[in-house]
């Protein structure tokens, strides 16, 4: 049997082991530390906008927290993206809110801008303005975000994004975590970047960085004892996770380079395949770090579908998984609001995610073409 070939692998950049032993050097272990602060700045630098950043033990940690710093609450609505993973809508349920999914739209595959306006009419009629929208960057695809924050700045609701998988993407030559209210990043292991486990929370201001870090660090008041005016979380990032990170941080570009250059690979793969469509960018506005590189197949003009395909891979010891299955079909949100059509619906029933980690090689790439070739007319 041939070596596993994952969908999207950790991949070290040789520096980070520096920044580990400095903090075992210095016995700097805790969830405090120089590594926690220098990786902030580092992100905050790398996004190049005025934000701040609090370093969190999870992007799931952090949309957690951009909700209660936002004053959701129980019973209130929030929009959510439909076509994503669930850490992207299990946080609504964390403070008791109502979440309200909305349909993609089929340039970018994420939030349909026509179906979230209608979502927020309807919740007006009903006299449940929303309280936010959760827009997410599938994949590192950039979201129709000129379109969606004037929406969401008509309204008057602020804007959480969730860009997990897009740290290195941009929208009009601006920076994707830079846009919302407030943002959510990822640094699980299958990220563009690792720290292991790890997010962090992208904030306008030092006070609202000051309340996420407060909150993350069990919300502990001034007192020279242990007293408590607010419920409080253990979400902040280890300071060895934060030197693992601040590794990363060094090469981001280098894996924003080498995961677009996968993209490439399979555009030139597909090419005569007919009824077959890589996922790419819709026009020049949009720049992705094609965290996952996709594919949407149509099976009455491929001659074949995505599971075919996924088990092809599968039999050679290749991973690849379909695209995600909506959180508007998802037991769990079996009760929830949605607005929209199908287009979701089909993205799942016909996508693929393919293999896509930044430490590909060209050993790696002949196996998945070969697989490929085998459903070529």
């Amino acid at each position: 049997m041939n070596d596993k070939i994952w969908l999207s692998s950790p991949h070290m950049g040789g520096t980070e082991l520096n920044y580990i032993n400095e903090a075992f050097k210095e016995n700097w272990v805790a969830p405090l530390g120089p590594n926690v602060n220098n990786f902030e700045n580092d992100i905050k630098d790398y996004l190049d906008h005025n934000v701040e950043v609090a370093a969190l033990s999870a992007g799931t940690a952090a949309l957690h927290l951009a909700l209660i710093i936002l004053g959701v609450k129980r019973d209130d609505q929030v929009i959510c993206q439909t076509f994503t993973f669930s850490a992207s809508a299990n946080p609504i349920l964390y403070v008791g809110a109502e979440p309200v999914f909305i349909d993609s739209e089929k340039e970018t595959w994420n939030m349909c801008p026509k179906a979230l306006e209608q979502a927020i009419e309807a919740g007006m009629k009903q006299g449940k303005k929303p309280k936010a929208i959760i827009v997410v960057h599938l994949y590192g695809m950039p979201a129709k975000m000129q379109e969606i924050l004037e929406i969401a700045n008509r309204f008057e609701i602020p804007l959480i994004e969730d860009a997990a998988e897009a740290l290195g993407s941009t929208y009009k030559d601006q920076k994707c975590g830079t846009f919302g209210e407030m943002s959510i990043l990822s640094f699980n292991g299958n990220k563009i970047i690792t720290t292991s486990g790890g997010g962090a929370l992208v904030c306008n201001t030092k006070e609202e960085k000051e309340k996420a870090v407060f909150l993350s660090t069990q919300a502990r008041d001034q007192a020279p004892h242990y007293q408590h005016s607010e419920v409080g979380y253990n979400y902040r990032m280890s300071n060895i996770s934060a030197g693992i990170g601040r590794g990363q941080m060094e090469v981001l570009d280098d894996r924003v380079t080498a995961r677009r250059n996968t993209n490439h690979f399979y555009q030139e793969v597909f090419k005569e395949f007919p009824g077959v469509n890589v996922f790419v960018e819709p026009n020049a506005d949009y720049f992705s770090n094609h965290w996952l590189s996709a594919v949407e197949i149509n099976p009455d003009i491929a001659g074949f579908n995505r599971e075919d395909l996924r088990l092809a891979f599968e039999k050679e010891n290749i991973e690849s998984r379909p695209l995600w299955k909506p959180m508007h079909l998802q037991p769990v949100f079996v009760n929830s609001s949605y607005y929209g059509g199908t287009v979701a619906e089909k993205l799942f029933d016909n996508g693929l995610c393919l293999p896509s980690g930044s430490s590909l090689t060209d050993v790696d790439r002949k196996r998945i073409k070969s697989v490929i070739l085998t459903f070529k007319k």
